[in-house]
């Protein structure tokens, strides 16, 4: 069985970071070997969370670099150096380079609190206010691989979660998160590194 050499990149409380550490500590992804955690925020919890797992953390702070790219350079130099096959995002702010996208083509995944192509434009709690101004019924989150470009890539898993009625923005955002997000990190992580996916025209299908 190949090794799959995986880094996290994690500026929060790593809540997802900790749903891919359970995983990994039961033995549900045996071909991942996850080395570090990348972050862009030196108080982030998901530091904690990866010291705690034994696994190295390294902080590339924004507010060091002159220009985006510059840090979107730095943070690839960070995962190549580390030989890493496969990255996660679970949470990284400011966001995947275009660079590093490009060269770590359909080898980052990452979730979107939505189910897509739905408010691919938003992020965070703006995607939950805008389910619930437009009255939507059902929502839920969606796994994909980052595309060259830093867009869309190939859709892996999408798990829908009821809207209820005396739901506000933050109570949707919470149970989207447990509910969705975090067994779909866990999840789609897991069959990518199974080689349960077979990409085909921008598209991926799940093999039997």
């Amino acid at each position: 069985m190949a090794t799959i050499r995986g880094a996290v990149l994690a500026s929060g409380n790593g809540t997802k970071l900790q749903s891919l550490l359970d995983s990994i500590f039961f033995g549900e992804i045996p071909e991942l070997k996850l080395l570090a955690v990348i972050s862009s925020d030196p108080n982030a919890y998901a530091l904690v969370r990866a010291k705690n797992a034994g696994l190295e953390t390294i902080v590339v702070e924004p507010g060091m670099f002159p220009n985006a790219s510059s840090y979107d350079m730095a943070i690839r130099n960070k995962i190549k150096d580390l030989d890493i096959d496969f990255v996660i995002d679970a949470g990284f702010r400011p966001g995947i380079g275009k660079e590093t996208a490009s060269a770590f083509r359909n080898r980052i995944l990452t979730i979107q609190p939505s189910l897509l192509p739905a408010f691919a434009d938003l992020r965070g709690l703006a995607v939950h206010e805008e389910v619930l101004r437009q009255g939507l019924k059902l929502t839920g989150a969606t796994a994909y691989l980052v595309s060259e470009t830093g867009g869309i890539g190939p859709i892996l898993l999408q798990t829908a979660v009821p809207v209820l009625d005396d739901d506000d923005a933050v109570t949707l955002q919470r149970r989207v998160l447990t509910d969705a997000e975090w067994s779909l990190v866990a999840e789609a992580t897991k069959l990518w590194c199974a080689g349960k996916f077979e990409l085909r025209g921008g598209r991926a299908k799940r093999k039997a």
